[in-house]
Order: C-alpha cells, then sequence, then structure tokens
C-alpha cells in the first residue's frame, strides 16, 4: 500500500516497469516492512528489561491452555519475533546493554540522514 502512495505522488504507473526500490530511494524511505521489525525489537527489549512482576513480562511470559485448531498453526507473535531476532542478527541477552541493542535493532531511515551542503 505504501509503494502505491509513492508511485501516485510520483505519477509513475506499474507499466512504467520501475522498480520499488528506485521509487523508495526516491523519496527516501524505508520500507514499511523495516520500521515494523525494528517496532518489534524494540518492543521486545522493552518487555525484558522490565521487572518480573510487570503486566508486560507477565502477558509475555502467559501460556494459553488448551489445544489448538485443527489445520495450519497460525503465526504467533513468538514466532515472529524469533524470525525478526534471526534477520537482525541480535540475541535476547543484549536487552540489558541498550545502546548496543538500540543500535543493531535500529533500522536507519533514509528520511532522517544530514544533509551534505
Amino acid at each position: 500500500m505504501e509503494t502505491k502512495m509513492l508511485r501516485w505522488t510520483a505519477e509513475v504507473t506499474r507499466m512504467d516497469r520501475i522498480r520499488n526500490d528506485v521509487i523508495w530511494q526516491k523519496f527516501a524511505v524505508a520500507p514499511i516492512a523495516y520500521k515494523m521489525r525494528a517496532a518489534h525489537l524494540r518492543w521486545y527489549g522493552h518487555v525484558l528489561r522490565g521487572k518480573e512482576d510487570s503486566v508486560r513480562k507477565i502477558g509475555f511470559n502467559f501460556e494459553v491452555i488448551g489445544k489448538r485448531p485443527r489445520g495450519r498453526p497460525k503465526q504467533r507473535w513468538a514466532d515472529t519475533l524469533h524470525m525478526n531476532l534471526k534477520v537482525a542478527g541480535v540475541h535476547p541477552d543484549l536487552t540489558l546493554d541498550r545502546e548496543r541493542w538500540r543500535r543493531d535493532t535500529r533500522i536507519a531511515d533514509p528520511s532522517t540522514k544530514p544533509d551534505k551542503r
């Protein structure tokens, strides 16, 4: 959806055969999937640094009792989290070092780069 809006702003259609990454570079934006991954990992670090009796940690460690429905298992938050950790190349033990966690999980947004004047 986001690229569709960028194409509309640039007055470029899919028939022009211009790749999405070219459009993103033109507007200096990062793909929304990267931004979502960074937000996901930022929240996970926040949860792990919390106290054991905090609501966020209790909710994170909560185990649902019962059987899962038949068929393909739905993708859980934890499954996405493990995939994001693997993609970012970070380990959950790094959450206690806030500066390093922030540096390793943050996606640099091209629009926030300083001007080269």
